[in-house]
Parts: C-alpha cells; structure tokens; sequence
C-alpha cells in the first residue's frame, strides 16, 4: 500500500475545493495510486508564518540548540511552520536537520553599537564605519537578511535616536544587496525612519514612528512592514521603568497610543504588512495567532490578516505554499478562519514536513 495521503477540504482564499496528496514529505497535485484518504479536511490553509522571531533568545541569554528546538516546537504547536528569524545570538542552522520541523529564514546577528542595544544579543559596532562591512558578514551568515538595530535610547539624549548617519545606511544597503541579502531595521521612534526608508531598506521592524509621508514613500518603494503589534504593548511597561529619562518615558507612551491609528494609515495606503510576534526574550512563543487577530485591530479583514501570516509572507519569502513538489506544510481546520481566525487555536490537523504533528 502507498504511504502517501490525500487530503480534500476548500480553501478560504478562493471557496473553492481544494484536493491534493502528500507523498514523501512533499506535495502532489497529480493523483497517487492507493493513498490513505483523508475526507472532508475541513479548510485548508498553508503552513502560518511567523514573520519576526528569535527562537535562538529567551529571557537570560545563554539559549542552547536544544533549547532552541523546544521553541520552535511551541510555535509549531501553534501552527507556525515558517520562521524569518531576523536576529539571534545563536547559530540555528542545526535546527535545518529536522524534515518535520518549522522551515527557516534567517538574519545572522543583530548589528548594532555599544552600549545602544540589548547587551550581547548582537554584534557591537564601536567605529559605526563598519556598518557595511559587517552586513556582509551577517549576510553570509544568515539565509538572505540582514538586521540592524536602527533606533535604541541614547542615554546622553534621553530618548529614542538613530545609531547610523544615511551615509552609513546607503553602504549597509549596498552592501547587503551585493551579497544577496535584503536588510530590514528594528525601529521604534520617528527620527531614524527618514534615512532608513531613504536608504532603501527592504523592510521595517516595528515601525511605530511612521507618519504619513514615510508611509508614501514606503509603498513608492515597496518597502514592507512587520509592526509585531502584541509586542509593542509591552510599551507602557517599558516606559514604566524609564523614569531616569522622562522624554523617552513620554515617547514610548505616545508611540503606544498611535499605533493603531499609524497602522490603519499604513494599510490603507497599500504597504504590505506581514504578522510577525517578536517571539523571544519578553513575549512568548505560539502566539501567531494572536497577532493575526491583532491585524484585525488596525482594519485587516480576517481573510486579510490570515493571508498575512500564510501565503503573502510565503510570496515574500520565496517558500511556497500548497504547490506541487513543495514541502507539505499546512493546517486543517473545523471552521472557515476567513470568518473566525480563532478557528486557527484548534486545528483539525498541523501537517509539518508532510508529518502530521
């Protein structure tokens, strides 16, 4: 008897019925001979994706590869079969050898300077010079993205400021392109967002800052947007413990309270926005759902939020979804979850790997 299975349900993006096999792991449109049959699967929808993740950090540092795994584990658990990693202390790659694990794309370290990051979660500039240079070190080292931290408190200012003169991020984007890798910037505040979007970053991390110019120039350039909107309400208890730097603490506030309204800007002029969680050190894996629901938030239908963390991040990403000879990762579900996205907390199958979890 074959060991391939069959799979038929509808797919939520189309309403159409949806039929197809997985044989070895992989894909099959063309009908296989004797497969198990799996009727009525319900609604079928690729493999989630997590598109800003550190499964290499958790609180303390120190995380070791099997540590590691046992993150990726929980967001898989949770539907996740795709991470972009944008930026970890820890080497991932080993977690490349399992069949049935999340799929990656990573960053290598983030790049940042003294004393103006998280201490030892990246690479510290001390000459910010460097910057290109470096970019091609991280680019070599990641799966085609670079990450740089691009704002972080200046304590001599008090408040949010860039790391990187535009000149400096002209390089690092030159650089990271010749060395076939996009590049994309943790950034908070308004004032680093000029020379970021300016430089032409591939994507912005976070985002809060961006006004309603930035925002024109982001779709000019087909820059996207990952705004990992359940980490940012952890801003009123960051600016809780900043009462040595007022002009930050009153920042952090305010960039908490426009962020929806910044957002819903940002959707409707038309910039792609992908759900990422930021999982990793304060917020928890296994919550791509939550994000999704999150994107409701800011005026994303639920079909919109679900394409988001499915199959745009996928297109983006280069990783396909359900298509012949692709790697079969997929959820089944009860519910149609372009009605209710919190069908996606209990689905019928999670196929990783073509191995249903």
């Amino acid at each position: 008897m074959s060991d391939a299975v069959e799979f038929s349900g509808i797919d939520p993006f189309t309403g159409e019925p949806l039929r197809f096999w997985v044989v070895d792991g992989t894909v099959s449109t063309d009908p296989v001979p004797g497969a198990t049959r799996v009727d009525d699967a319900g609604w079928i929808v690729p493999g989630l994706v997590d598109a800003h993740n550190h499964v290499g950090i958790a609180p303390g540092l120190g995380v070791t590869i099997d540590q590691a795994r046992g993150l990726a584990d929980k967001d898989l658990r949770a539907g996740t079969t795709l991470i972009r990693e944008v930026g970890s202390p820890l080497d991932t790659h080993p977690l490349d050898d399992d069949p049935h694990g999340p799929r990656f794309v990573r960053a290598g370290r983030h790049i940042a300077r003294p004393k103006r990051y998280l201490r030892d979660y990246g690479v510290e500039l001390d000459d910010p010079d460097d910057l290109a240079a470096e970019v091609a070190v991280q680019a070599a080292a990641g799966d085609g993205w670079v990450k740089i931290v691009g704002d972080w408190i200046d304590r001599e200012v008090g408040d949010l400021a860039p790391l990187w003169t535009r000149a400096q991020l002209d390089a690092a984007v030159a650089a990271a392109h010749e060395n076939g890798a996009r590049i994309t910037a943790h950034v908070f505040g308004a004032d680093a967002l000029p020379d970021l979007i300016g430089a032409g970053f591939d994507s912005i991390e976070h985002g809060t800052g961006l006004d309603e110019d930035l925002i024109d120039e982001m779709v000019r350039r087909d820059i996207a947007l990952v705004p990992t909107l359940i980490q940012l309400e952890t801003f009123p208890d960051i600016a809780a413990g900043a009462d040595r730097f007022p002009t930050y603490k009153q920042n952090m506030l305010a960039l908490h309270a426009g962020r929806h309204d910044v957002f819903a800007q940002a959707r409707e002029a038309g910039v792609r926005i992908y759900a990422g969680t930021d999982a990793g050190g304060t917020i928890e894996h296994g919550r791509i759902v939550d994000e999704i629901e999150a994107l409701t938030g800011i005026g994303l239908s639920p079909l919109e939020a679900l394409a988001a963390a499915s199959t745009a991040p996928r297109a983006w990403l280069g990783v396909p979804g359900i298509e012949h000879g692709a790697r079969a990762d997929f959820l089944a579900l009860d519910a149609d979850p372009a009605v209710d996205p919190s069908t996606l907390r209990r689905p019928r199958h999670i196929v990783c790997g073509g191995q249903r979890i």
